[in-house]
């Protein structure tokens, strides 16, 4: 219940998340099991077989726990929760995590392989928008 009240407050971060990618991806879009098995480590390579490089922002940001009840309905300890469990096993790496949105766009905007999640107002040229969050998700 308080995480209904916490996203229904938090409408900077609610409507405007979107997934991105360098401009020069040939990647159009994604789907959400497609944006789920890269964040969730289950492919570490795009549709079209290129390694992708997942971001994530700082543990204690809006963004990334919108993101990920979003993508998976978790929240963001559970997800460090699942990622440790891989770590035990080795079977997957958790995505890089970067200090701001300003770290992860310019790593973005320097990598054709990455991919990471921003406040759509924060886009920029090099950038290109590979996923939308719909408000009705």
């Amino acid at each position: 219940m308080l995480t209904l009240i916490w996203l229904a407050w938090s409408p900077g971060v609610r409507a405007e998340l979107v997934v991105v990618v360098n401009a020069d991806n040939p990647l159009s879009s994604l789907s959400s099991r497609q944006l789920i098995d890269l964040y969730m480590g289950r492919y570490n390579s795009y549709p079209n077989g290129e390694s992708a490089n997942t971001t994530d922002l700082p543990e204690k940001s809006k963004e990334r726990e919108y993101f990920y009840r979003m993508l998976v309905g978790k929240s963001a300890a559970q997800i460090n929760a699942y990622w440790a469990r891989l770590l035990f096993t080795g079977k997957s790496e958790p995505p890089l995590t970067v200090r701001s949105s300003a770290d992860v766009i310019a790593l973005v905007k320097d990598n054709k392989n990455a991919i990471a999640y921003i406040n759509e107002a924060d886009l920029v040229d090099g950038l290109k928008v590979v996923y939308r969050f719909d408000d009705s998700q």
